[in-house]
């Protein structure tokens, strides 16, 4: 199969700190080594994605590179007996997409360590329609859960609603019977977020308060892509006893607050990292996305879209203009 050319979106450094990004035929033989080789079918985009494409050296390392940390597909060839040809799997986070080519080429070769198995009840595009962002949000909402929250404990506020993490967290809250809280800078997205099971939606301006040490108890828990100032004034207006789960950083990498709702409040703050998650936990979360938490609205807040399309859309990301999931047909 060594012959096999396949299309793949390559990020090439044209010159000192300019990127380029076009689609070019590509050959098994320029894949990485790993135990099994995947034809995918579909992959989806983030921020990662995004940050790649621009030359970012904290994700990328070395050019020319194909990103896409999400891919679902069917193994071709396999040196690891867990797995054989035909098997439908999926594939995301660890180095996918960052310094080992990623989802948007047409073919994968990974290490066995990192593959899952699709769980019965998910397909290849349904697992996609998920992707990272999805795996993120079951990993913060299986960590609120696991830290007792319940639904008549109080409003989950989700901040960065629209966004992939944001929306299918908003979906997947909802859809398990808790109130949510979603927090947008669009106004436009206001009938979007509710159709998602939204019980309200929230400005950004009426959240953050960097005046006061603490503010009044609000939020039962918190969901937050956001970072900075944004989870800075989340942290101060949860309740007593409450978790806040952060995965992101897109407002700010910074965080400035005091001690005070921790020690006062017996919060817990807890850090999520879907790249380097256990496979115990990773295929807990993904066999309940597959069953209990997957939404009945996952198609309409997903969008499909051709790897002609993923370059418009990548750019989209960085300038914060995203609505929802982003799906990449690829087979």
């Amino acid at each position: 199969m060594s012959d096999t050319r396949f299309r793949a979106l390559v990020v090439e450094e044209t010159e000192p700190k300019k990127f380029v990004s076009s689609i070019k035929t590509r050959s098994l033989d320029d894949l990485p080594a790993g135990e099994v080789l995947v034809r995918v079918h579909y992959s989806a985009l983030n921020y990662k994605d995004a940050l790649s494409s621009i030359g970012n050296r904290g994700v990328t390392r070395n050019y020319p590179h194909t990103p896409g940390v999400d891919a679902s597909g069917v193994v071709t060839a396999s040196d690891d007996p867990r797995f054989a040809a035909g098997d439908e799997v999926l594939v995301t986070s660890y180095d996918l997409g960052m310094n080992t080519d990623g989802g948007l080429g047409e073919y994968i070769r990974v290490p066995a360590a990192w593959v899952v198995k699709l769980p019965a009840q998910l397909s290849m595009r349904e697992a996609m329609m998920f992707g990272t962002a999805g795996l993120t949000a079951g990993l913060m909402i299986d960590v609120l859960l696991r830290n007792g929250l319940k639904p008549e404990q109080g409003p989950v506020l989700v901040t960065g609603a629209t966004g992939g993490v944001g929306s299918l967290a908003v979906a997947i809250l909802a859809q398990a019977g808790f109130e949510v809280a979603a927090v947008t800078g669009k106004a436009e997205a206001t009938d979007f977020l509710k159709s998602l099971g939204a019980a309200r939606v929230v400005s950004r301006e009426s959240v953050i308060d960097m005046e006061r040490p603490l503010l009044k108890e609000q939020w039962a828990g918190v969901v937050d892509v956001v970072g900075g100032d944004m989870l800075a004034s989340a942290i101060k207006a949860t309740k007593y006893g409450g978790t806040i789960t952060c995965a992101g950083l897109v407002g700010s990498p910074a965080l400035n607050t005091s001690v005070f709702p921790f020690i006062l409040r017996g919060l817990t703050l807890v850090g999520i990292d879907s790249a380097e998650c256990a496979m115990p936990i990773r295929a807990a979360v993904w066999n309940k996305l597959a069953d209990e938490w997957k939404p009945a609205c996952l198609e309409a807040l997903t969008s499909e879209i051709t790897l002609e399309q993923v370059e418009a859309q990548l750019a989209a990301l960085l300038q914060g203009k995203a609505h929802g999931h982003y799906l990449v047909r690829m087979a």
